[in-house]
């Protein structure tokens, strides 16, 4: 119990209060209110991260600061009558309840009304009234109200909710139904048909289902219709219709139906999960053909760089070192030994043999993690072109040694204020390896690449290796920020005009401002960075599917298992696709091609995560989240039932597939 309070201040203090959040009152109801009361038993340990979690009925608690922000606009007061839309479990209108005088709550969901009234029971907190109902109606019987918190997105305020405040209330609601997403809105009555209006900044919310909000199938309501309404036909009616089938992933017509990217500087190819044989397959064959016919010059993977540069140099003939090792043994090694991948590489080597380097593509890695052998690379570089730079590099780089085979312990270490200075030395590193470009790559340009992004990688990763330990989005923004910075490094390094292809899961490639990640975590992922910086050159492109075999481990650093997916849930994107009835398709979600079905997918619904770890005991929690598909990605590539990859090494035996450089000696 004492951990749990001394989380919930952490909360207050680091997610409250560290964020802008300055009311009191309200900062002293968070610190009452147990919030591990309101969430499943087996979901108390994550209740005071910054981040929502499932309560049921496909609705989630909100994130702590969004709660805290959504109050605070309402200047919530003491004595104040406050009214709620969308109680789900109860959580805001408890803490409302420490502030206000009475709080009224409406629940759409009969079975998340019926919990929170017994929390509040249980609780002792009588000032608060609750009804399952439309929300979007509001409560013209208890009207007028102070306050009004609406915790779920209309496509505009409505205006029952409007006329049931008192002059000088405030109405805090999501807005938004078009593709740039929910703006959160404070609307204060200043007459009997006078609003002063204010935005309060983007959000992701679940959509207000209601007589003046949404209707059931993603449409406005009768009573607010507009275009793009699907006529009557159901989603995976719609999903059927624009559906385009495809062919196994070898067949010549599946690349082919790619074509429409081939203009894109930038093709980014996802997965739902990290240890699926079809979307390896899948992405091989669009980028050999994206390669071959459309002069795409390298893939860029979610891999550590120093092995995927070992990769590099075999497919392009190049020299490897002496002491070169089988590449990709750190957990989890079936992500990238395995079958699939290795049929690209030996595709590559095939492909580049006899071609002039500039003509050659190439294999690169993305990721932060091998701070280890990153440094190490950087060192023996600088040991043949410049041994005085690397005497004081391994200088400077001492104080990160102590804990370059298991970085993450590096977060406790920098807190005491000797290892402070090891940010400031690695950037050093990098800005004086860089400032010698031209004296070093005049020796040898590929070299020069490897070494200089390894200096950004150590500079990122001590970052990282920080900020890990203390949780939050910080850790994730800064590994995305920088595959994304190498990934801008490596196409200017390619030329003018260079074009490049992304292996990554989708929760690096859909943009991350229309999914929980953004909206609820404050993430940000390289795909909406790519968005960002090329707009309509930069292509999404989804992976997903509805039940087979995964390879995936219980826990990090775990063995390897092949585990049974679980057929998708009823209220999930998975299960839309797989009622349509196609069993391999691709489907074009811009804009401009089926209008009626991006309508009737953009209120967020359930999307299913699977990386290297696999719970299905726990699935709900542990592996979805709330999407807008046709805003997170361009396209979408389905396989109904999907099969486990094919592992390499010694540790995964199998029959036939040759152990040679560089995944094997």
């Amino acid at each position: 119990m004492r951990d749990l309070e001394r989380a919930r201040e952490r909360m207050v203090e680091t997610h409250i209060a560290g964020r802008g959040v300055r009311d009191r009152a309200l900062l002293d109801a968070m610190r009452t209110v147990p919030r591990e009361r309101f969430v499943d038993a087996g979901m108390a340990e994550f209740a005071y991260e910054d981040s929502p979690l499932p309560i049921g009925a496909g609705q989630t608690i909100s994130q702590p600061y969004i709660v805290a922000l959504m109050i605070e606009a309402g200047g919530i007061a003491a004595g104040d009558r406050v009214l709620e839309v969308g109680a789900g479990s109860g959580y805001a209108a408890a803490v409302m309840s420490r502030i206000a005088g009475h709080v009224h709550a409406i629940e759409r969901h009969a079975s998340l009304a019926e919990a929170a009234q017994r929390r509040f029971d249980a609780l002792g907190y009588d000032n608060i009234e609750l009804r399952t109902g439309d929300g979007s109606r509001g409560w013209p019987e208890a009207a007028p109200f102070d306050a009004i918190l609406v915790a779920a997105g209309a496509p505009e305020p409505p205006r029952a909710l409007r006329e049931q405040l008192t002059t000088g209330g405030r109405l805090v609601v999501p807005v938004g139904d078009d593709e740039y997403g929910q703006r959160l809105r404070r609307i204060t009555r200043v007459g009997e048909d006078d609003y002063d209006e204010e935005d309060l900044g983007g959000v992701r919310f679940v959509p207000l289902i209601g007589e003046q909000g949404w209707a059931e199938d993603g449409s406005r309501a009768a009573s607010n219709h507009s275009a793009g309404h699907a006529c009557g036909r159901s989603l995976p009616q719609l999903i059927a219709e624009a559906a385009e089938p495809l062919p196994a992933p070898d067949a010549p017509a599946f690349s082919a139906a790619f074509d429409r990217f081939a203009d894109c500087r930038v093709v980014l190819l996802g997965e739902c999960s990290h240890g699926t044989s079809e979307f390896y397959r899948a992405r091989d064959a669009i980028t050999r053909h994206l390669i071959a016919h459309h002069g795409f010059r390298f893939v860029a993977v979610e891999a550590d760089w120093p092995d995927a540069v070992a990769v590099n140099r075999h497919v392009r003939h190049l020299p490897q070192p002496a002491d070169a090792e089988p590449v990709f043994r750190r957990f989890p090694t079936w992500m990238w030994r395995n079958a699939e991948v290795a049929a690209l590489v030996d595709w590559l080597r095939t492909h580049n043999r006899g071609r002039d380097a500039a003509r050659q593509a190439g294999f690169y890695g993305l990721d932060i993690y091998n701070m280890s052998a990153s440094i190490a690379a950087v060192l023996a570089y600088l040991d043949e072109v410049d041994p005085e730079a690397a005497a004081i590099a391994r200088e400077r780089y001492g104080c990160l040694t102590p804990w370059q085979n298991d970085p993450a312990t590096y977060g406790r270490a920098v807190l005491r204020e000797g290892h402070r200075k090891c940010e400031q030395a690695v950037v050093r590193q990098c800005r004086d390896l860089l400032e010698s470009r031209l004296r070093y790559a005049a020796a040898d340009g590929e070299r020069f690449l490897d070494a200089a992004q390894s200096a950004r990688l150590v500079a990122s990763a001590e970052r990282y290796y920080r900020v890990m330990y203390y949780g939050g989005a910080e850790s994730w923004n800064l590994r995305d920020t920088h595959m994304f910075e190498t990934l801008e490094h490596l196409l200017h390094a390619h030329g003018d005009g260079a074009k490049a292809v992304v292996w990554a899961h989708n929760s690096h490639i859909g943009d991350a401002r229309h999914t929980e990640m953004g909206a609820a975590r404050d993430e940000l992922n390289i795909g909406q960075l790519c968005r960002e910086r090329f707009g309509g050159a930069a292509a999404l492109i989804g992976f997903g599917t509805h039940a087979g075999s995964v390879a995936a481990a219980d826990d990090w650093g775990g063995d390897m298992q092949v585990k049974r997916v679980r057929p998708s849930r009823r209220d999930s994107v998975e299960r839309l696709c797989h009622d349509a009835g196609v069993p391999r398709c691709l489907l074009d979600l811009r804009a401009g091609r089926h209008e009626a079905l991006r309508r009737g997918l953009l209120p967020p619904r359930l999307e299913r995560f699977i990386g290297v770890i696999y719970r299905p005991e726990s699935e709900l929690q542990s592996h979805y989240a709330q999407v807008s598909l046709p805003q997170q990605f361009d396209a979408y590539v389905w396989f109904d039932e999907t099969s486990a990859v094919t592992p390499l090494g010694p540790q995964h035996p199998a029959p036939g597939a040759p152990e040679t450089f560089p995944f094997g000696v």
